[in-house]
């Protein structure tokens, strides 16, 4: 075992009491009906969302964006990455390429979940609004807002390694096997108003397990080094990705019970 393989090893081990948190979290038993999944989707979306920033951050950090073109310093990060982007911002759903994101607005709106919410975020920032401004202004939920908060706060530091570690273990491989049998469940009783929604959960958790968590990993690897400190801030800004999702998992639930 390398030392950087015994890094990550250790990094993962240590980062194990969140993800078997999030495994089991309350929110999964708290489903009972469409209307609560639509409260989940609601809220959630700002999550699908917000990791595309995490993305497009680590894509322009690895690789070279301005013309005159010169190679990046990352080799084989910045074609990880390209990799990653390639699945992510342009997948292909019944024909049609689409982001992780667009698919996800599209299962919404298949299962009746109300996406006004997401929509104004988005128009907002096309039309050149702050971000802040953009999220007090979408009304948002606020487990989605400060979900939200916590994404930029990373992105904010403008560090490479930290960036990729919030997106390596933040990822939607988090949801549990219990959840989608839920929504199996819960589809066969609509008639099929689930079906985008099953493929975008089994389509995200299998690319992430099967292929970008392993690519995320090495570009970590690649990042940190031998580097000690960057290796702790990398495990410093997992933990918070995790303990932000943590968070926004135990509002959803909250909000679900007192529905």
């Amino acid at each position: 075992m390398t030392a950087t393989t015994q890094q990550i090893a250790a990094l993962e081990a240590k980062l194990k009491p969140l993800y078997d948190q999030l495994a089991n979290h309350r929110l999964y038993s708290s489903f009972h009906t469409l209307a609560d999944l639509h409260t989940f989707m609601e809220s959630h979306v700002f999550a699908v969302w917000d990791f595309m920033s995490l993305l497009k951050a680590l894509q322009r950090g690895l690789t070279c964006i301005d013309v005159p073109w010169i190679p990046s310093t990352f080799p084989e990060s910045r074609r990880l990455v390209n990799e990653i982007v390639l699945g992510e911002e342009t997948d292909v759903y019944q024909g049609q390429s689409l982001s992780h994101f667009e698919l996800y607005l599209l299962a919404m709106q298949q299962c009746g979940a109300d996406t006004t919410a997401i929509d104004r975020l988005v128009f907002a920032l096309r039309d050149g609004a702050d971000l802040h401004q953009a999220v007090r202004g979408s009304h948002a939920s606020e487990p989605a807002k400060l979900f939200v908060r916590d994404t930029f706060h990373i992105l904010s530091e403008e560090k490479l390694h930290t960036t990729a570690a919030a997106f390596t273990f933040g990822r939607e491989d988090l949801i549990p096997a219990m959840f989608k049998g839920f929504v199996r469940d819960l589809n066969r009783d609509l008639g099929g108003n689930l079906d985008t929604f099953l493929w975008y959960l089994e389509r995200h958790i299998e690319v992430d397990g099967e292929a970008h968590g392993p690519m995320a990993l090495r570009m970590i690897a690649e990042l940190c080094g031998d580097d000690e400190h960057k290796w702790q801030e990398a495990e410093q800004a997992a933990t918070y990705a995790l303990q932000s999702r943590l968070t926004l998992w135990d509002g959803i639930a909250n909000t679900i019970m007192k529905r």
